[in-house]
């Protein structure tokens, strides 16, 4: 057995369960599974050994299933065309300013050093418990918690510093 097999018994579970908790779905799971593993085997050269390898795998999961969902969402753009809102400007007024809300939320996110970005990542858009995010980064969940916490005082720091510029 190669190293790599090794390696694919060992995380493949952990790999799955993160991305099925992820999407809720585990045949998106399992294809996606699938795919981080393909993808680590070319890029096992760079693995720089900075984390855990299943936080290194988690990450490619993660980075594939958001590749899938882009992917994805512009067939479903297609698909409800017919049910766009053809509400009066004032109703467009307010979506513009909760879109540009969520560019600044996304924008704020975006230069969050880690653990930061990745942990706040996980709770909010991963929907994962603070002990699962504590067990993928091999810490505690009151780790996790306080991570999370100290992610969003930034992000809100720096959202509304970005409203005082403007």
């Amino acid at each position: 057995m190669t190293e790599f097999d090794k390696l694919y018994r060992a995380y493949f579970s952990d790999v799955f369960l993160y991305i099925r908790n992820l999407s809720g779905d585990a045949n998106i799971a399992e294809e996606i599974a699938s795919e981080t593993f393909f993808k680590a085997m070319r890029a096992i050269d760079q693995f720089r050994g900075d984390c855990e390898i299943r936080v290194w795998l988690c990450q490619i999961a993660k980075n594939t299933y958001f590749s899938y969902l882009r992917k994805h969402k512009r067939i479903a753009d297609l698909d409800e065309l017919e049910a766009i809102d053809h509400s009066p400007p004032r109703k467009m007024e307010d979506n513009v300013a909760l879109q540009d809300e969520a560019g600044n939320l996304h924008a704020a996110v975006h230069v969050l050093p880690e653990p930061y970005k990745e942990v706040f990542m996980l709770r909010v858009f991963g929907q994962m418990s603070y002990e699962q995010i504590g067990k993928l980064f091999s810490k505690t969940q009151n780790w996790a918690c306080v991570t999370f916490y100290r992610a969003k005082k930034k992000i809100l720091s720096q959202m509304e510093d970005q409203a005082n510029e403007e």
